[in-house]
């Protein structure tokens, strides 16, 4: 390394693993992702060690553990982040022009906590409103938690997602600094519902073989553990007929793409400006979808297809020792990204932070390599989870339930090893895992040896069913635009 590269940061919201590199469906089609992948490093156990929006976005910007920063669901990150200790604030003291373009989820909307310049989607639908045009975005009616297939309302060219790549593209060409390197976290609100892809997306998939949704035997009601059962009845999503969830996938897929093609804008913009070659560039996504999965829909669990998460690493050409087209298979997760980040920028990396370098973890130079990703929700629904990429193991309070696969010869989650008595010992070694690791916080989880467990709550599914909904759609109308 001769100077600090320039950085960009590429999220997606709620992008499954299997929608990158060879667990991808043949017919998807991600030639920009592809071209990233060869040019770097894939993480294929990589993990939202909290798969919920807010969560993971605070990960990224602490380079700590769920467990450590303690946002454990969705909530103000004004509570736990700051202006002087963050990703960003790291970077541009390292003399980094730093820049968040896109969707950041952060409480208040226009906390910066350390960014030199934030771009939302609330400007996006403020620019639409005002446009005067009688084609809005979201006008559909589908709400952000509904695993129904809709239709864009505005044309491509007018969507969130062309939008926030529009503004990445003049901040690379037009509004950064060219005497400093800069820091640009791209984050798309999509592939998150509503599922609603203009077209050609639309159709691009509506005729592909769209895989079937994988259902374990533990998903089954007499097994389901109750906090899992819980979560689909009050939403319904276990009610949504095949024929649906398989145009769900299909637009699912089409918001991929669209992405993908969009990304393709942001490289070419670098490419124009010289800067491509030496840019680093990570790409991951905040949690995955379940898309029909187990009998339901969202994220929020420690599924496969929850919490697994594409990432690829894409060094800068002009490195020496640079890795490139491989495949890394040590469990890693979002606070890796600050240290991986500000180690590539020459920047020292906090006493605070739990994660580790991911180019030193490429490159074979940490001589010991985490094990274990340790997962926790402590909202609704609550659990702890852990995996060594190979063993995942979650387990539920109420009830004291567990769940317990070999990701190995089980990819899919589709038979609960918990239950059989060979498979004991994997679990106690997993769960005791979980309890010296709460017992170094303080307990919260455990007393003893032992995980702490709670009653059920006897609610019944018909009270289940009457008492939630993902939520209805919110027109995006700025007041100063209305009145």
């Amino acid at each position: 390394m001769t100077k600090q590269p320039n950085i960009l940061l590429i999220t997606t919201d709620q992008q499954r693993f299997d929608t990158t590199g060879d667990a991808a469906p043949s017919f998807l089609r991600t030639p920009h992702l592809d071209v990233l992948a060869r040019e770097g490093v894939t993480f294929n156990r990589a993990y939202s060690d909290c798969p919920i929006c807010v969560a993971a976005r605070v990960g990224i910007m602490t380079g700590q553990f769920v467990g450590t920063h303690g946002m454990r669901g969705n909530g103000s990150t004004s509570d736990v982040l700051d202006r002087n200790s963050t990703l960003p604030a790291l970077l541009r003291q390292a003399g980094y022009q730093t820049a968040a373009i896109g969707k950041m989820h952060f409480t208040p909307e226009r906390a910066r906590h350390g960014f030199d310049e934030m771009i939302l989607p609330a400007d996006y639908y403020r620019e639409m409103a005002g446009s005067g045009s009688p084609l809005q975005p979201m006008h559909h009616g589908l709400g952000q938690n509904e695993l129904y297939p809709g239709m864009a309302t505005v044309p491509e060219a007018q969507t969130l997602t062309s939008w926030i790549s529009e503004q990445c593209v003049e901040y690379i060409k037009e509004r950064r600094d060219p005497s400093v390197p800069f820091f640009l976290w791209c984050s798309y609100t999509k592939p998150h519902p509503p599922l609603d892809p203009p077209e050609p997306y639309y159709s691009m998939y509506r005729n592909s073989p769209i895989p079937e949704p994988f259902v374990g035997d533990w998903a089954a009601e007499e097994q389901c553990p109750e906090a899992f059962a819980r979560f689909r009845q009050s939403w319904s999503l276990d009610q949504i007929p095949a024929e649906i969830i398989r145009e769900a996938r299909a637009a699912y897929y089409g918001l991929i793409t669209q992405i993908d093609y969009n990304m393709g804008r942001m490289l070419a913009a670098l490419q124009d400006e010289g800067m491509l070659e030496d840019t680093l560039i990570v790409f991951t996504s905040d949690h995955g979808e379940h898309l029909g999965d187990h009998n339901t829909g969202g994220k929020v669990f420690f599924t496969e297809s929850s919490a697994h998460v594409p990432f690829i690493l894409r060094l800068p050409k002009s490195w020496e020792r640079r890795m490139h087209g491989t495949t890394c298979a040590v469990p890693v997760t979002f606070a890796d990204i600050l240290p991986t980040l500000l180690t590539a920028a020459a920047a020292e990396v906090p006493q605070s932070t739990d994660g580790m370098d991911l180019t030193a973890l490429a490159r074979g130079d940490l001589p010991e390599p985490r094990r274990f990703v340790e997962t926790m929700c402590d909202t609704e629904p609550s659990y702890l989870g852990i995996t060594d990429g190979r063993w995942k193991y979650t387990w539920f309070p109420e009830g004291e339930q567990e769940l317990l696969f070999d990701l190995d010869s089980d990819p899919h989650e589709l038979s609960n090893l918990a239950l059989r008595a060979e498979y004991r010992e994997h679990c106690e070694r997993l769960h005791s895992q979980l309890v010296a690791r709460d017992q170094q916080r303080g307990g919260q989880w455990s007393h003893g040896q032992r995980l702490l467990g709670r009653p059920r709550r006897g609610d019944s599914e018909r009270d289940r069913r009457n008492r939630s909904w993902p939520g209805f759609h919110t027109e995006h109308f700025p007041v100063d635009v209305r009145h």
